[in-house]
């Protein structure tokens, strides 16, 4: 048998089969290729895009994970009917620091991440329930489908929630997260994020989103990331490290602004479920 042959007998036995067997150095190429199409049509004079492409073609997973049917009305009120609901008196100031969640101290570097939720003029959302969750410094969720072999850290949930204050700055205390393989291709490795969700007044105006930490060597690699065909978009979703946030001896600190309307929208996912 071949080297060839021996590498592709490999790839077969680690992939996953819902995985792609696709090697990056393919997924990349497409990547480039898309965004420089996108590049040359902007340059025609075709509409900046600053929202994700649903059927980009590198991210393979995708497939049938976005609707594929017209959406229907729904009625709000039947909705709230048996949708959660949250005031000021439902979230307790501690559930923004995912430290505290458990007994012990949980692993790894503690961060805090904190911004301003703004609408497209600038002007702060106050009083805005915003919900994170994530991977723990290993890359690993507490979720039964994440089966990536690296260890849960049994005082990290990864999960919290604040309400913005009265110049819509949220703020949460947590581990900086890890990144972790996901079933996309062969040997895909998404970079470390934190995942975003802002509920607005009612149930149906739930946005999910992702932070970004700056400098991640991965983001050139993740066709999650690079489904965002512009660069200025893509970079609305990268923090800032603020050594105004950092404390001595305690944490690093990263800002990160969530803009929710206008041409500087931050990028929303277009549909929940995705622990990815």
């Amino acid at each position: 048998m071949s080297g060839a042959d021996d590498q592709t007998e490999q790839v077969e036995q680690e992939l996953d089969p819902l995985a792609s067997g696709d090697p990056q150095a393919q997924i990349s190429q497409e990547i480039q290729d898309a965004h420089r199409r996108y590049r040359e049509g902007v340059e025609a004079g075709d509409t900046v895009e600053t929202q994700s492409r649903i059927d980009f073609a590198p991210y393979r997973s995708s497939i049938l994970r976005h609707p594929t049917k017209d959406l229907h009305h729904t009625d709000p009120e039947t909705i709230e009917l048996f949708s959660p609901a949250f005031g000021h008196r439902d979230v307790n100031i501690l559930e923004s620091d995912l430290t505290i969640q458990a007994d012990g101290e949980p692993i790894g570097e503690r961060i805090i991440v904190t911004g301003r939720v703004l609408d497209g003029d600038g002007r702060p959302v106050r009083g805005q329930l915003v919900e994170v969750w994530q991977a723990n410094a290993a890359g690993r969720y507490v979720h039964k489908r994440d089966q990536h072999p690296a260890p849960i850290d049994p005082n990290f949930t990864g999960v919290g929630r604040c309400l913005t204050d009265g110049e819509g700055r949220y703020r949460f205390t947590t581990i900086k997260p890890a990144p972790y393989p996901w079933k996309n291709h062969h040997n895909a490795w998404r970079p470390a994020h934190i995942h975003f969700s802002l509920f607005g007044t009612e149930f149906t105006q739930r946005m999910i989103t992702q932070m970004y930490f700056p400098g991640d060597p991965l983001f050139p690699l993740d066709p999650i990331y690079q489904s965002i065909v512009d660069q200025d978009a893509r970079d609305r979703l990268v923090a800032t490290y603020n050594h105004d946030v950092t404390s001595h001896e305690w944490n690093t600190g990263y800002e990160w602004d969530i803009v929710l309307t206008g041409s500087h929208r931050t990028w929303m996912e277009p549909e929940e479920g995705d622990e990815h």
